[in-house]
């Protein structure tokens, strides 16, 4: 079994910077993909990026990619997502979640998730 906890929301400007993380126990991150996901009120769960448990493979949905940087350190079970050049369409609850095996962009691919953290982004 695992748990994530995620860290790290908060409000922001337009343009600002945000650095979510997300904390594994109960098992090593070691050999666990790790995804990050967001839901808007009254939209579906949508895959953000995803690490492969080595660390050298990544994801992003196209709507971040080159504004968000996912990384991790399987010493300190821990996965982040940097959040810069922040939009209000960025504004969502995100959720951490981890699976076995290869990277995949869909939520109904990930065994585990944390509660999520809000994110909100003013303009």
């Amino acid at each position: 079994q695992v748990q994530l906890v995620e860290s790290g929301g908060g409000l922001v400007q337009a343009g600002g910077s945000l650095r979510l993380s997300c904390a594994a126990s109960g098992r090593s991150s070691s050999n666990l993909c790790m995804g990050w996901f967001r839901q808007a009120p009254g939209k579906e769960r949508e895959f953000v990026a995803a690490i492969s448990w080595t660390g050298e493979s990544t994801d992003y949905t196209d709507s971040v990619d080159g504004r968000f940087t996912i990384s991790r350190d399987n010493a300190k079970n821990t996965v982040h997502l940097q959040m810069n050049s922040l939009k209000p369409e960025d504004t969502a609850v995100y959720y951490c979640a981890a699976k076995l095996g290869a990277i995949v962009n869909w939520p109904e691919g990930y065994n585990y998730w944390g509660q999520g953290t809000q994110v909100t982004v003013s303009s």
